[in-house]
């Protein structure tokens, strides 16, 4: 089951589960869509994989699934993509 992590992690804006701005890589990384595309190229910064648009849980499955509340920040690792 996906974790819906709480923020993005290169500028922490928060991603809630129901936002159709968070973006994931298959290790379930998080980025905002911003950072996603233009800082990071649209690959995640920690495994190069490809970021894609996060699933939603529908709201009557959160009560008994709750997202995770961990929030993950990682400036350091989230350099401008590559100019080109």
């Amino acid at each position: 089951m996906l974790q819906l992590r709480p923020n993005c992690e290169c500028c922490d804006r928060d991603l809630p589960p129901e936002s159709t701005q968070a973006r994931i890589c298959s290790f379930e990384c998080t980025f905002c869509a911003d950072c996603a595309q233009e800082r990071l190229g649209g690959h995640c910064p920690n495994c190069g994989g490809e970021l894609v648009q996060r699933p939603r849980r529908p709201a009557t499955k959160l009560a008994n699934n709750p997202p995770s509340s961990t929030r993950v920040f990682k400036p350091q690792g989230c350099a401008p993509a590559p100019a080109g």
